[in-house]
């Protein structure tokens, strides 16, 4: 057998560990490609939209990859820290740490070659129903064809190829030769009983609990000025949780003699602060990493939603045409002709909105009659108003405190009567991104002269809303952007923005997901032959089959959900100090995302525990 054929021989003998690194690394690769492919698509070469959905690929391409050397880089050290039993057995059959090197840098390449051939394979198979949804996701107008991308097979394979051979080569270099007794013991010398440092642990409560309460009070655009503080304490609250305060939650707990001596709780906290202790920057790493795609993919859902909304609610009719032009007459004519010929019935309304100087701003206050015509117009409730009240009216979309404002404002009539309002309502009636004044009939007649004026005409299609998108085309290619505003034609022409970032967004969020499952898949398989002597002793002492699967159980949902748990609480503090900097409730949108990532995560978690259980029960 040549040396060449052992380290393939050695490879196909490690598979259970080499599987989670191999596809972890196909997947990368296949996601790799598929930025690639839709880079160089025909349909999306040239100026305008196109060029910033081939520049957004290309960067997401760029972060993929780097991040790619990093998740590899990990794993193989990961998996040479599980195999020192191995290397100091080869070394007193003779090899060299010069052939043990090379051994480790030819198994590498061929984990590497075999995943990126295989990345790619999958990336062509899959190539159709990939650029399919893209099309949906990304609201292209030209169809995303299929092609063979020879350009993005050749960039993928080389720049994969190119990656494995460096990281082969760092990874033999680090490859120090160590004593051959440390070798043969691999991780049975003893480390001692794990202590927590107390003023550490009072720290990460103190760190993690100023990150959470800041992040969570501050308002407004003081969350982006706290943004970087709040992250520099939480992660290393973090880290300190994960190396100290769980090894002081553990030794306690072992202290209380009805939990540590509860059925097979010895079992469990036996070696628990050991394993939290070894893996803590493992759990920190999925943590982090977690958080970070649970963050990037809840804040796009969530800034899409804000977008979205406040379009909603600014425009709740079907068209609106606001203007203070001379050609109003015109332009209006031209927008029932198109309503006509598109054959879409509609109610419509027109008022005069305007603007009076209030506290050294300029408020609208509109009168109560125009409020309630516009109200009936999208099925609101009418407001009835006595002579000397005001009713303020906020803005149900992304409000800035404006209406806490207006509450402490005075308005003054010409007969020098003070109106102050008192009462506060939510309504779309008329287009404001603001809060404004609704006051009598008789009390409007009184207002001095307005600062400015403009007319307001608003539709509510009642009949043909399927055709509302190519009225809009037409009305938007002819009249002012700034004048005419269709809501569904306004969201169209975001989504057609900002679907790139929110496609490119969800690939980095699930390759950083997946990756983070990776860790924690060969963190678990480290300590597998360990646990199986262990687990042969015990089972021996009398140890049944479901008290085995019980105390596996356990130890495996601890590793998968500790660092997961702590990834959706930073997750969810940092949605809601998104939710804040708005001032906008994001509470679905968090909760969906989430909801998903954890149910992802229970999958997977299912899946690896019973092949891990199934390999633990085939060694008693």
């Amino acid at each position: 057998m040549t040396f060449r054929q052992f380290a393939f021989n050695n490879v196909i003998r490690n598979k259970r560990l080499y599987a989670a690194y191999f596809l972890s690394s196909l997947f990368t690769v296949m996601v790799f490609f598929t930025f690639s492919t839709f880079a160089n698509h025909p349909s999306l070469s040239g100026d305008g939209m196109n060029s910033v959905v081939t520049k957004g690929m290309n960067a997401a391409a760029g972060i993929i990859y780097v991040f790619s050397f990093f998740f590899v880089l990990y794993s193989m050290s990961s998996f040479l820290q599980s195999r020192k039993k191995e290397f100091g057995l080869l070394m007193i059959q003779g090899m060299s740490m010069k052939q043990i090197r090379l051994m480790v840098f030819l198994e590498n390449m061929l984990i590497g070659f075999l995943a990126t051939l295989s990345g790619i394979l999958l990336g062509v198979v899959f190539a159709k129903a990939i650029l399919l949804l893209a099309e949906n996701v990304l609201i292209i107008e030209q169809t995303l064809s299929f092609y063979f991308p020879v350009k993005a097979i050749l960039i993928t394979f080389f720049s994969f190829i190119i990656l494995f051979f460096f990281i082969s080569l760092f990874v033999t270099y680090v490859l120090r030769s160590k004593k051959l007794i440390e070798l043969i013991k691999g991780n049975k010398m003893s480390k001692g009983e794990p202590k927590a440092n107390l003023f550490l642990t009072v720290l990460a409560v103190l760190l993690l609990g100023a990150g959470y309460a800041v992040a969570l009070l501050t308002k407004g655009v003081m969350v982006v000025a706290v943004m970087v503080p709040v992250i520099i304490v939480v992660c290393i609250g973090t880290y300190l949780l994960f190396t100290q305060l769980s090894v002081f939650i553990i030794r306690r707990l072992k202290k209380n003699e009805r939990v540590f001596w509860f059925k097979t709780n010895m079992l469990l906290f036996s070696d628990l602060a050991f394993r939290m202790k070894d893996n803590a920057r493992t759990f920190f790493m999925v943590a982090m990493v977690s958080t970070v795609a649970f963050s990037a993919i809840g804040s796009l859902f969530g800034f899409q939603t804000v977008l979205t909304s406040n379009i909603k609610n600014i425009n709740a009719t079907t068209f609106s045409y606001k203007t203070s032009e001379e050609n109003e007459v015109k332009n209006v004519e031209f927008i029932n002709q198109t309503l006509k010929e598109e054959k879409i019935e509609a109610d419509s309304e027109h008022t005069v909105l305007r603007y009076f100087e209030v506290g050294g701003d300029t408020i609208l206050i509109a009168r109560q009659s125009d409020f309630n015509r516009f109200a009936s117009l999208i099925d609101e409730d009418p407001v009835d108003l006595k002579d000397g009240q005001v009713m303020t009216v906020e803005f149900k979309g992304t409000n800035f405190g404006q209406t806490k404002e207006l509450l402490s404002e005075t308005i003054t009539l010409t007969s020098g009567t003070i109106l102050k309002p008192k009462e506060v309502i939510h309504s779309k009636a008329l287009p404001a991104t603001d809060s404004y004044f609704v006051v009598s009939d008789d009390d409007y007649r009184k207002l001095p002269e307005p600062e400015f004026q403009e007319s307001y005409y608003a539709w509510q299609a009642t009949d043909g809303e399927e055709r509302v998108m190519a009225a809009s085309e037409k009305l938007y290619k002819e009249l002012p952007r700034y004048e005419i505003t269709s809501a569904e034609y306004e969201i169209y022409e975001i989504m057609k923005g900002y679907g790139p970032i929110l496609f490119v967004g969800l690939f980095i969020g699930i390759v950083f997901f997946v990756s983070a499952g990776s860790f924690l898949y060969f963190r678990l398989y480290m300590d597998l032959d360990e646990d199986k002597q262990k687990f042969r002793s015990i089972s021996k002492m009398g140890l049944t089959g479901r008290e085995l699967k019980k105390v596996l159980n356990r130890q495996t949902m601890i590793l998968f959900f500790a660092p997961i748990l702590v990834a959706l609480i930073h997750g969810a503090v940092a949605l809601t100090a998104l939710s804040n900097l708005f001032y906008f409730n994001l509470f679905k949108e968090s909760v969906a995302v989430l909801s998903v990532f954890l149910a992802i995560q229970i999958v997977y978690f299912f899946i690896v525990r019973f092949f891990y259980t199934k390999q633990i029960q085939s060694a008693i």
